[in-house]
């Protein structure tokens, strides 16, 4: 499959008075074509840090410390303002979290639609109008929502709308951070069936982040683990869950809860602090594997067959 996006060795650090948290150190990986992606972890892990390091919305004190963010065979860090904007929304969107409470009070739908169809192509405004009337009947909202406020819609109607906007001129990399947060579970079924529509319609690749492992289950065809600002894991959704590799995916596959299980497992302890990340593995702490080499010697990401990575001594240095 042809790569839509290769991210390599990406560290976004943020400054502060007591030294630089290094919130993202180090990350790689790549998404095809027509796929839908997954990113999971823990909060704090990194996440949303990655989406908009990918978007280059990092604002100060945040800053990219160095890396390549390679998009459709170009690298988006060496692009200025301007050339970026002829990229987004046309070619590359975003679903940020929190999409619910981004739209704006004042103005009606179908305005906030038209605003992103406007402001990134030549399409008069007559046009744009029908577009975006379009494309919110294609999220299967009624005609209605269009001369509608976001107070009169329901979160999931919301969440919808932010969808539209993202999607309205057919980009070929979307990207959707906790887009069925905060949601109930019948609407949170709803809005992944409208982003696997959207990546059948379109042709379009996700990359859906969430923390929730169970919404990983339902959609993606593969699967990132994140921990203390590195992939941990990456594989398959079936490898991902039927044969999990680091312990840290172990572990946040038990604490899915199910009908089936007596008592959730959690995981012991807390993740640490960004600003001053332990040596070797950063999970040995919570480990129930850890060995001396994992406090002393951090693991390489490495292919265990299968295009299944894993970064973990218990499996040796392999290439």
């Amino acid at each position: 499959m042809k790569e839509i996006l290769t991210v390599s060795n990406l560290k976004v650090y943020f400054k502060s008075i007591y030294g630089d948290y290094k919130v993202l150190d180090g990350v790689s990986f790549s998404v095809f074509k027509n796929e839908i992606f997954g990113i999971a972890g823990e909060s704090g892990c990194g996440k949303s840090t990655l989406a908009e390091g990918i978007l280059r919305l990092i604002r100060p004190p945040g800053y990219i410390k160095e890396g390549k963010i390679v998009f459709e065979g170009v690298d988006l860090l060496k692009l200025n303002e301007a050339e970026l904007r002829k990229i987004r929304f046309k070619k590359l969107s975003y679903i940020p979290q929190g999409s619910m409470n981004s739209l704006n009070p004042v103005l009606k739908i179908k305005e906030q639609v038209m605003d992103a169809i406007i402001d990134h192509t030549d399409i008069p405004k007559k046009d744009a109008e029908e577009l975006a009337i379009a494309v919110l009947q294609n999220a299967g909202l009624p005609p209605k929502v269009a001369d509608m406020y976001p107070h009169e819609l329901s979160g999931g109607m919301k969440q919808r709308v932010v969808i539209s906007i993202a999607t309205a001129l057919k980009p070929s990399l979307v990207i959707a951070d906790e887009p069925v947060t905060a949601l109930d579970v019948v609407t949170q079924r709803a809005i992944l069936e409208s982003i696997a529509e959207m990546r059948e319609k379109f042709r379009t690749s996700i990359i859906l982040i969430a923390h929730d492992m169970s919404v990983h289950a339902e959609i993606v065809d593969r699967l990132a683990i994140m921990y203390a600002g590195k992939i941990v894991e990456i594989g398959s959704i079936y490898d991902i869950f039927e044969q999990p590799l680091h312990p840290y995916t172990r572990l946040l596959i038990d604490s899915i809860p199910s009908l089936g299980k007596k008592a959730i497992k959690g995981i012991p302890g807390l993740a640490p602090s960004p600003l001053n990340w332990p040596p070797g593995c950063r999970f040995h702490e919570r480990c129930p594997f850890s060995t001396d080499i994992c406090k002393k010697r951090e693991p390489a990401l490495c292919n265990m067959g299968n295009e299944h990575y894993v970064a973990c001594h218990l499996y040796g240095e392999r290439k």
